[in-house]
């Protein structure tokens, strides 16, 4: 059976970098960017909106749940896959017409957001985001099934690179850039700007060339298309061998980091650090740091296997938790912040990376859109529901002992991924294996 992307390529370094030139992979940068821009909004940045107009800690913990469309997305996955737009699709195609549709609704939806009031109406508020969050969660899928579909299979490597980066460029202009802008700008007009970037994206889909539609005989009747769009891949998945403890593990891998990931701005505002020393800091710099230990990752993958970048990774990403213990003892240092997100950033961009690979190797390529959609929307579960507790835990103690506890988290995930190293002793090649 076929994988999805080979983790180590025979080209040259200077063929390699060329290939990032072509148009092609120039739009999939800026999909990615599209795609990184929405996710912040109902993330860090708005708990650090919340906190700057005094909403309290519990409360900005239950606004995780905002998030919960990326843990569902794989639920109507299936009909943006199968369902043709009737005027749209006529002119842009399946794929780009329900992505330009998407993308005009996300740019409303979050100057709508930037409307609201959270200090006086916090519903109004989490109803938006609810809102970002589904657009988001379906451009999302979209932009996956295009970006394989116009890509040839030698650019599917270089295309997945394409992809974080410009979803690093589009958390870094709703990170750091909003959380600047915000120093000197009310909120309306940081979130009008947002609007305006995702309209730009807009504009770009309705250039992009038109993905390849393969002809496929019609379903007779709505029990046959539920069985070709929905059990099938679902079917398909369930045969891996220990495939409930793959969904498990991808819960529980970043568990911890998701937990304290989520009261991040709220401890940076408690420990005095201005928009502006965030901004610089935790997303720009931050950001980076990022993107190098993806860098890192992607290498230690080719270089020592998968399953064990995994477990480097998990490991790192749980020790730099306690990085965040000085930070909280220390108080309003700088240099002892900077260090703490260096160390944290490049141990989840490694994990992170590594986690991308593995995903992608337990795709079935027959069924990439709603298998991908159902693996990272359990991903997707640990970030938001899950996760939703963390304001009512930092409430409960103070902040060392609660950064402490978010590395003691990642446990479980460590344990579990021990295991499914011993069941697929054979890393890489052995993930799409299916039970006799």
């Amino acid at each position: 059976m076929q994988v999805t992307t080979p983790i180590s390529g025979r080209r040259g370094w200077r063929q390699a970098m060329a290939m990032y030139l072509r148009p092609r992979l120039l739009l999939v940068l800026i999909q990615g960017f599209a795609s990184g821009l929405p996710l912040l909004l109902t993330l860090s940045t708005l708990s650090y909106w919340l906190a700057k107009v005094g909403v309290d800690k519990t409360t900005i913990g239950l606004f995780a749940l905002t998030g919960t469309p990326y843990t569902f997305k794989f639920l109507w996955s299936p009909i943006i896959d199968q369902v043709h737009l009737p005027v749209l699709g006529r002119w842009l195609g399946r794929r780009r017409a329900w992505l330009f549709l998407i993308q005009i609704l996300l740019a409303a939806a979050i100057l709508a957001m930037g409307h609201t009031d959270p200090a006086i109406a916090p519903l109004r508020t989490a109803m938006a985001a609810l809102v970002v969050a589904f657009l988001s969660a379906s451009q999302d899928i979209v932009i996956d099934a295009y970006r394989i579909e116009i890509l040839a299979d030698e650019e599917q490597g270089a295309g997945a690179g394409a992809t974080q980066t410009g979803y690093r460029l589009g958390l870094l202009l709703a990170g750091a850039g909003a959380l600047a802008l915000s120093d000197y700008l009310d909120w309306q007009i940081v979130f009008a700007v947002l609007a305006a970037a995702m309209l730009l994206s807009a504009i770009v889909t309705l250039i992009a060339p038109r993905a390849p539609e393969p002809v496929r005989p019609a379903p007779r009747n709505y029990r046959e298309w539920t069985a070709e769009a929905v059990i099938r891949p679902l079917a398909d998945f369930a045969q891996r061998r220990g495939w409930v403890v793959i969904l498990v593990f991808i819960l529980f891998y970043k568990f911890g980091d998701a937990i304290g990931g989520i009261m991040a701005n709220p401890f940076y505002a408690a420990m005095g650090f201005s928009g502006s020393e965030i901004a610089l800091v935790s997303k720009l710099w931050g950001v980076w740091m990022t993107v190098l230990g993806g860098l890192i990752g992607g290498i230690l993958v080719a270089r020592i296997g998968m399953f064990r970048t995994l477990m480097i990774g998990g490991v790192l990403q749980a020790l730099t938790n306690f990085t965040f213990c000085i930070v909280a003892w220390r108080g309003h240092d700088l240099y002892a912040l900077t260090a703490a997100i260096t160390a944290d950033n490049l141990a989840g961009g490694a994990a992170g990376a590594a986690m991308v690979a593995y995903l992608s190797r337990l795709t079935n390529i027959a069924f990439t859109a709603t298998q991908y959609a159902l693996l990272t929307s359990f991903m997707a579960y640990g970030r938001t529901l899950m996760s939703a507790g963390g304001g009512w835990l930092a409430d409960q103690m103070d902040w060392a002992s609660f950064f402490a506890l978010t590395a003691l988290l990642a446990v479980p995930g460590l344990l579990l991924l021990y295991w499914l190293s011993r069941l697929y002793p054979g890393d890489d090649r052995t993930l799409v294996e299916k039970t006799a």
